[in-house]
């Protein structure tokens, strides 16, 4: 389970928090899970920049709770949800298929990514 010895914050009705630990998409859902929660996944710019906050605070780009559907190009919400906020740097998502996750530049901006590479973990509960 999180031990949570890095920020937390709160931003509308989410609480956010890090345990400061990189690891691939599928272990930092998998221990946000465990705690009780998702990847953080924000859905608003004030939800953007809290989960900013923390990627800053960590000076490390951090995994977001949105993966590529079976289209090429359209990326969802892990709960499967579409997007109804975006902040994809400028020319992504470029992946086409090869970047299934996404990952927070340390400016705010999103850029589609692999999932195997080792990112920060923020979780939303």
């Amino acid at each position: 389970v999180l031990a949570l010895h890095g920020k937390i914050k709160e931003v509308g009705d989410k609480i956010l928090a890090s345990n400061g630990k990189e690891v691939d998409f599928a272990s930092a859902l998998q221990s946000c899970e465990e705690a009780g929660g998702t990847l953080a996944t924000p859905t608003n710019e004030e939800e953007n920049k809290a989960i900013l906050a923390i990627v800053k605070q960590y000076n490390r780009y951090a995994y977001l709770g949105i993966k590529e559907g079976e289209a090429s190009g359209q990326f969802k919400s892990i709960n499967g949800m579409p997007l109804n906020y975006t902040k994809w740097h400028q020319h992504e998502p470029n992946g086409k298929g090869a970047e299934n996750c996404v990952e927070m530049y340390t400016d705010g901006s999103w850029n589609d990514k692999k999932c195997n590479l080792y990112r920060l973990t923020i979780c939303e509960f």
